[in-house]
């Protein structure tokens, strides 16, 4: 331990915005349960690049007694979250719009009935690419992994599907399937989910989404229950039950 400078994260200012995590580059701060934190003192140089990004003012330098800054360990730290939880190329840094929030889903107001119903969405983020695997409304949750061109063509989604449910949102498509893959396996680790639903297209592309969940589920959490329901794209589904074991090991992330 020794005398130095290291950066200060005030909680109370905080609002999780995670602006000040690409601006870390040695990986230092990282947004956990919703809140930037300093995940190890090893990593912080003490020099405040981040301090700038914080529109809140939430981040200071303060002089105190701390591990000493260790490059070697930075280094092993960047390669390791590289390749566990780094956001493909395509994808956008962190934004103030992606802050995790846990609300209940609304009532219908007394007197003004709606068709559709009353949201039953329950928390945000809902981007796979955004959601962090400690994120507490995963914890022992019933889990929808969601295509996200399905909303679209289920007009009683809410009701059918989100209710009671945590949503994860991706496209198959257009997003990096390994990253999926290696990001849906340390959530489901990590939050030890009841059960999964996964919605997908009927289209070729879109069985992507199911094939990394299934993949994750049985590397981690194997005997836990598991339906695919597809989509139709003029209406219509089909359910699936996937029987816990399945071996998916020979099917590639398309």
């Amino acid at each position: 331990m020794t005398i130095r400078k290291i950066i200060k994260i005030d909680e109370e200012k905080c609002d999780g915005c995670g602006l000040c995590v690409p601006a870390c580059v040695e990986g230092a701060i990282q947004i956990i349960d919703g809140k930037a934190r300093l995940v190890s003192e090893t990593y912080c140089d003490g020099l405040g690049a981040c301090l700038g990004e914080c529109p809140q003012d939430a981040i200071t330098i303060e002089e105190r007694e701390a591990a000493a800054f260790d490059q070697a360990e930075v280094e092993r730290h960047q390669k390791q979250t590289k390749k566990k939880t780094s956001l493909p190329q395509a994808a956008a840094p962190a934004c103030p719009g992606s802050a995790m929030r846990r609300f209940a889903p609304t009532a219908a107001q007394s007197g003004t009935p709606t068709p559709a119903g009353p949201s039953q969405l329950s928390h945000w983020p809902v981007q796979l690419m955004l959601v962090s695997p400690a994120a507490p409304f995963l914890k022992n949750a019933d889990i929808l992994i969601c295509a996200d061109c399905v909303p679209f063509a289920v007009p009683d989604f809410h009701q059918r599907y989100l209710a009671g449910r945590a949503v994860l949102v991706g496209c198959p498509k257009l997003d990096d399937l390994q990253f999926y893959l290696e990001k849906l396996k340390d959530i489901f680790a990590e939050a030890a989910p009841r059960k999964l639903t996964v919605l997908m297209m009927e289209v070729p592309c879109c069985s992507g989404i199911a094939q990394a969940a299934i993949q994750a589920h049985n590397e981690v959490i194997p005997n836990t229950p598991v339906d695919v329901h597809t989509i139709g794209i003029q209406g219509g589904f089909k359910c699936e039950r996937v029987p816990a074991g399945t071996d998916t090991s020979s099917i590639p992330l398309t």
